[in-house]
C-alpha cells in the first residue's frame, strides 16, 4: 500500500466539520468489504488502479491476505471531491466474521454511517443483519451496495427484470430492518430509497458501480451491463471508466451520511449516559473544536517500536501532542506524546486533530477499548461514555503451553497484547494447573490469535483441543443459608433465586447497571420487571455475568465498614461456581442479616470472602442446580431437496430446526445447535449439501443443559480441572 501524499491537505479540510464524513463498511463475511475498499483507496491515488480489488490493501497483516478475511479493523482518511468541493471521509473497515465481532461493534461507536454491502446472490444474511441492528442501535445511518452483480449475470444468468426484482426484494430486507431496530425517530427519514441514490449496485471486484439516479444520468440500463459482461474483459474495463465505483459510492457518502456535527446531536444523548444540559455535553453536541477534549477509544494497538497506540473518536475539543488528559476509567492522568491519522499499517503524523475526526495518540499506555478520555479539570464532572456490550460471549477454551519452555515470559507478555487489541480474547491462568487459558468467541477466534503469537510474536504454542465455558444457575430458590468465618466471629444470612429473563435481558443491553443512580435504577426494574420499589433500591452489586446483590438488612453494624470486602467475597463466588467451577448466571444473592465483629482485625478479606462464598454456594446447591450451554443460530440457503440431510444433521448434533422458509428453488433453514456440537458442523453442513449451502451463524442464548447428561457432563469438567468428579454437598460448605 503507497503512503499517502496528501496528509497535509486532508488535516487542513478536517478543520471543517461540514466537510467530514466518519463510515464503515459492514458485512456479512466474504460479501466485499475489503474489495471495495480498495477501490476506494485508488480512488485517493492510495492504492494502485491495477491492483485495486485483488490488493485487499486494509488487510494487511499476512494471516489476512493468506485466508481472504479481515480479522481485525483498519483506518484510512480519503480525499474525494464532491460538486467542485472537497471533503475527508474517515473511514474504517471492519471484519463480518462473528468471530471478530467486538472489532466490528467498537468501530461502529465512532462512525456516523454505515455502508451496508450485500451480496447480490446470497442476500441479507446472519452478520448483515446482527451489525445492522447494533448500527441503529448506536444510531450510525445506513446506506447500501449491494455486490457482486457480476455473478447474477454469469453464474445464475438472470434476465434484466429477474436482477431488477433481485435488487429490489435486498433494499425491502434491509428496509424492514430498518423499521425494525431504528428508533422512532428514525425509522421513516432513513429507509432507502434507491430512485434518491441512496443505494449503490455494482462490482467491487470489477471496479464499476451506479445508483439509480447515475444510470439515469448516463444513460446504462441493466440490460446495457448484460451485454458488456457478453462481450468479455474489454468492454467491463469500458464500463468501469464510464461508471468508476468509487464516484457511485461516495457521493453517495457525502450526500446521505450527516457530517459529525449534524450526527453529534443526536448521536450524543444515545451513546453517553451524562447530563446532556452540562457545559461539556453542549460542547460535544456542537461537535465544538475549541471545547475541553472529549475523546473515546475505540481501538488500541501495541506498536512494537512506539507501544500502545489508542484511536478513537474526538467528540469535542481538538488532541494536540504535549498536552496532558485525563483516562476517566482508568482514574489517571497521562501526556499525550504523538498525534497521527491512521492510514491502514501506516501512521502519518499531525500537529493536532480536531473535534468530529478519528485520530491516534501515543503515550496513553494505560488507556482501553472503550475509554474516555478529557482534561483533568474535568475528572470529577465527566461521565464515561455507555459501555459497548457484546453480542457473542467468549465460550471457546484452550489451554496453551509454550513449545520452548524458556519463552514463558513472552508467552504472558504476548498474551497481554493480544488481549489489549482484542478485549474478547480472555486470558486466565489456573494457579491449580499452571496452564494458560485462552477464550474466544468460536474455533477460528482462537485459531487466528495463535496464528498472531507466532507470526508477530514468534511464540509456537501447543494447544489442547477447545473445550466450551459453561454457566451454572439455578431453577428454585433456596432457603436463608448462615454462611461462618473461619473465625466463627461474623456471619452472613444468605439466600439465593433465580433471575427472570426480563431483569437479565436490561443487564445485558446496558439498560440497568451497577454505577446508575439508585432511584433510576429501582424504577426502571419496577416498571420493566416488577421488582419491589424497595428491594430494587438495595442493590449493592451487579456482576459481569448478570448476578445480582441486594442487601435487606436493617441497622447491623459495621457492615458498611465490610461492604467492599463483602461485595467482593460474592464476585468471587460467582467467578467459579460450586458445581464444575464454571462462571455463575443469571442468580439474585439476598442478604438477609449479618453478625460483624467489632475489631477490624477479626473481619478481614480471609474472613468475610469464605463467609459469603459458602453461604451463597450452599444456596445453589440446595436450588434445583443446572449448567447453561451456549447456543449457535444457524441461517442457512440451499437448494430444496437437501433441506432433508441438513434436518438429519441438526438433529445429530442435539439442535432444532425453527423455521423454514422457502423461494423459488431455494429454502433457507433458521436452526439452534449447541456451540460443543459445533466444531465440526461446517465439513457436516458441506457434505450434506454437496457444497451447495451457504450460511451464517451467530450467538443465540444460553439453554439448560438436558438433565439426561448433567451429571455426566459435570464430572467430566471437574476431571479436566484435576477435581473430584462429584460436585461437593451443601454440608461442605456449612460447617460446625
Amino acid at each position: 500500500m503507497v503512503k499517502y501524499k496528501q496528509t497535509v491537505d486532508v488535516l487542513k479540510i478536517m478543520k471543517n466539520v461540514e466537510q467530514i464524513r466518519n463510515i464503515g463498511i459492514t458485512a456479512h463475511v466474504d460479501h466485499g468489504k475489503t474489495t471495495l475498499s480498495d477501490s476506494l483507496l485508488s480512488a485517493a491515488g492510495l492504492l494502485s488502479e491495477k491492483l485495486a480489488g485483488q490488493a485487499l490493501a486494509l488487510d494487511y497483516l499476512d494471516i489476512e491476505q493468506k485466508r481472504q478475511m479481515t480479522v481485525k479493523a483498519a483506518n484510512v482518511s480519503l480525499y474525494h471531491e464532491y460538486r467542485g468541493k472537497p471533503y475527508v471521509i474517515n473511514l474504517i473497515d471492519t471484519p463480518g466474521h462473528v468471530d471478530f465481532q467486538s472489532r466490528t461493534l467498537r468501530a461502529l461507536r465512532a462512525i456516523d454511517g454505515a455502508i451496508v454491502v450485500v451480496d447480490s446472490v446470497e442476500g441479507v444474511m446472519t452478520q448483515t443483519e446482527m451489525y445492522l441492528r447494533v448500527a441503529l442501535e448506536e444510531r450510525v445511518r445506513p446506506i447500501l451496495f449491494i455486490n457482486k452483480i457480476d455473478r447474477l449475470i454469469k453464474e445464475l444468468k438472470l434476465s434484466p427484470s429477474e436482477i431488477q426484482q433481485r435488487l429490489v426484494q435486498i433494499v425491502k430486507d434491509i428496509n424492514t430492518l430498518i423499521a425494525n431496530y431504528a428508533d422512532k425517530e428514525f425509522q421513516k427519514a432513513w429507509l432507502l430509497d434507491p430512485a434518491k441514490g441512496q443505494v449503490a449496485f455494482g462490482s467491487a471486484r470489477d471496479r464499476w458501480g451506479l445508483t439509480i439516479p447515475l444510470a439515469a444520468q448516463k444513460g446504462i440500463k441493466i440490460s446495457d451491463i448484460i451485454d458488456i459482461y457478453n462481450r468479455g474483459k474489454e468492454a467491463v474495463a469500458e464500463l468501469q471508466k464510464a461508471a468508476p465505483l468509487h464516484e457511485a459510492i461516495l457521493d453517495m457518502v457525502v450526500k446521505y451520511i450527516p457530517n459529525p456535527k449534524e450526527a453529534q446531536r443526536y448521536r450524543i444523548p444515545k451513546i453517553w449516559h451524562g447530563d446532556v444540559n452540562s457545559e461539556v455535553a453542549k460542547y460535544m453536541i456542537e461537535c465544538d473544536p475549541n471545547g475541553p477534549l472529549v475523546m473515546m477509544i475505540t481501538d488500541v494497538k501495541v506498536d512494537p517500536h512506539a507501544g500502545l497506540v489508542a484511536t478513537g473518536r474526538i467528540f469535542s475539543g481538538t488532541l494536540r501532542p504535549g498536552e496532558e488528559v485525563y483516562l476517566v476509567n482508568a482514574k489517571t492522568a497521562q501526556r499525550v506524546l504523538q498525534v497521527s491519522l491512521y492510514m491502514g499499517p501506516y501512521r502519518e503524523l499531525a500537529d493536532e486533530i480536531p473535534a468530529g475526526n478519528i485520530g491516534a495518540a501515543l503515550g496513553l499506555d494505560k488507556a482501553r477499548s472503550g475509554e474516555t478520555i478529557t482534561i483533568s479539570a474535568l475528572k470529577d464532572s465527566m461521565a464515561p461514555f455507555e459501555k459497548m456490550r457484546m453480542i457473542t460471549e467468549s465460550v471457546v477454551t484452550v489451554a496453551l503451553e509454550a513449545k520452548n519452555p524458556q519463552q514463558l515470559t513472552k508467552l504472558i507478555d504476548s498474551l497481554y497484547k493480544l488481549h489489549l487489541e482484542d478485549p474478547s480474547l480472555i486470558v486466565k491462568i489456573n494457579e491449580e494447573t499452571g496452564e494458560y487459558l485462552l477464550s474466544g468467541v468460536g474455533t477460528l477466534h482462537i485459531e487466528i490469535a495463535l496464528t498472531l503469537l507466532k507470526d508477530l510474536y514468534g511464540i509456537d504454542v501447543v494447544a489442547s483441543p477447545p473445550v466450551i465455558v459453561y454457566r451454572e444457575t439455578v431453577r428454585n430458590e433456596s432457603r436463608v443459608f448462615e454462611g461462618k468465618s473461619p473465625n466463627k466471629h461474623n456471619k452472613f444470612y444468605l439466600s439465593v433465586r433465580p433471575l427472570d429473563e426480563t431483569t437479565i435481558k436490561l443487564v445485558q443491553e446496558g439498560l440497568v447497571t451497577e454505577d446508575m443512580d439508585p432511584r433510576e435504577r429501582a424504577k426502571i426494574l419496577r416498571d420493566h420487571a416488577g421488582w419491589d420499589t424497595d428491594m430494587a433500591r438495595r442493590i449493592m452489586a451487579i456482576d459481569e455475568n448478570i448476578n445480582i446483590f441486594v442487601d435487606l438488612t436493617t441497622g447491623v453494624q459495621y457492615l458498611r465498614e465490610v461492604r467492599d470486602t463483602v461485595i467482593q467475597g460474592f464476585r468471587l463466588a460467582m467467578k467459579e461456581g460450586p458445581l464444575a467451577q464454571e462462571p455463575v448466571r443469571g442468580l439474585l444473592v439476598i442478604l438477609h442479616d449479618a453478625i460483624i465483629h467489632e475489631d477490624p482485625a477479626h473481619r478481614g478479606p480471609a474472613q468475610i470472602y469464605p463467609a459469603v462464598r459458602n453461604a451463597i454456594f450452599a444456596g445453589i446447591l440446595t436450588s434445583n442446580p443446572t449448567l447453561l450451554e451456549p447456543i449457535l443460530k444457524l441461517d442457512i440457503r440451499t437448494p430444496l431437496e437437501y433441506v432433508g440431510n441438513l434436518s438429519v444433521v441438526v438433529t445429530k448434533k442435539r439442535g432444532k430446526i425453527l423455521d423454514i422458509q422457502q423461494s423459488e428453488n431455494l429454502a433457507r433453514v433458521i436452526a439452534e445447535v449447541p456451540v460443543a456440537e459445533s466444531f465440526d458442523i461446517a465439513d457436516m453442513l458441506r457434505n450434506a449439501t454437496a457444497g451447495k449451502a451457504i450460511w451464517g451463524q451467530d450467538f443465540s442464548r444460553w439453554a439448560p443443559i438436558p438433565d439426561s447428561l448433567l451429571m455426566d457432563l459435570i464430572a467430566k469438567i471437574r476431571q479436566r480441572k484435576g477435581l473430584k468428579p462429584e460436585p461437593p454437598r451443601p454440608e461442605d460448605f456449612l460447617g460446625p
